[in-house]
């Protein structure tokens, strides 16, 4: 097996009371990038929306906050699920289920309490928006089989991770119409390829316990995978914005969105796991490019 980790137990963690560490590590909130992708589609759709400016901007700051708490539920589920395979594996050996730093008692009083507090962010929202976050818990419980029943489980965390784009939508418009379908169907798509990259990390271990992924089923020809994701992102997203009745500074910003995605692709190297987690990262800033972008183009 490799000898990579992409776990973070210096930093603030460090200096966190010892008790509290491994819930901190649980949440992954030593790797905020996580949270950042979980809610920059729910931004998305916010921004698409085209809701007055106060109305958006209090939307964005409940989905902020309630994409870092609902990462951090979902990180609780995943390794529950996955405690015995992430002995196996050197990137996940260290997690706190694993590792034997928490029982699964813990987890599950830590999963309750930050499900009762998405709860109440939850409750500010419209009916739809309501029951749209509801039926996310689904995809939630739902998505650390995938990899267990299917080579696709970077398709399942795609609709997972991009629910944020019809919920955002319907808590900002209090429907869901045309534009956020095709939001959605590019969130889907961009999740799939960076999660791909972000899969490579453990190719190799996975192969070894099991474990499925595009990154396994792509392999060597993952390039050109991710040129088709990308591609169609990018399409959807240009096609939402045409539906939304955007202006032109929003397709001028999309191409460096674009560019970002492009680059992402060409630098591309399978066998470099830290190489690939630095481009999985890069897709915050394509996720800020593109709400800039959405943002511009509703002016």
């Amino acid at each position: 097996m490799s000898s990579y980790t992409d776990i973070a137990t210096d930093g603030w963690i460090a200096r966190l009371p010892r008790g509290l560490r491994p819930y901190a590590l649980l949440a992954r909130l030593d790797r905020p990038i996580g949270a950042w992708l979980l809610f920059l589609p729910g931004l998305w759709s916010l921004l698409l929306a085209k809701a007055p400016w106060p109305q958006t901007l209090w939307l964005i700051a409940l989905f902020f906050l309630g994409s870092f708490l609902m990462r951090g539920a979902g990180c609780v589920v995943n390794d529950m699920w996955d405690r015995e395979l992430d002995r196996k594996v050197t990137r996940t050996i260290g997690r706190p289920l694993a590792s034997g730093a928490l029982r699964m008692r813990h987890a599950a009083i830590f999963l309750a309490i930050l499900l009762a507090i998405s709860l109440v962010i939850l409750l500010q929202l419209n009916p739809l928006a309501q029951i749209l976050g509801v039926s996310s818990l689904g995809l939630v419980a739902l998505y650390p089989l995938a990899k267990r029943v299917t080579w696709w489980p970077q398709l399942m965390l795609g609709f997972t991770f991009g629910w944020g784009a019809p919920m955002g939508y319907a808590a900002a418009a209090g429907r869901i119409d045309a534009a956020d379908v095709a939001l959605y169907g590019a969130t889907i798509l961009w999740i799939l390829a960076y999660d791909t990259i972000y899969a490579h990390q453990d190719r190799e271990d996975d192969a070894l316990v099991g474990v499925r992924s595009t990154a396994r089923l792509f392999a060597d020809s993952s390039h050109i995978f991710l040129a088709a994701c990308y591609t169609g992102t990018v399409v959807l997203l240009a096609v939402a914005g045409a539906l939304a009745g955007l202006q032109f500074g929003f397709y001028a910003a999309l191409a460096l969105a674009a560019a970002l995605l492009a680059a992402q692709i060409v630098r591309l190297d399978i066998d470099n796991p830290a190489l690939c987690l630095r481009l999985f990262k890069m897709n915050r800033e394509v996720g800020l490019l593109v709400a800039a972008a959405i943002a511009l183009g509703r002016v």
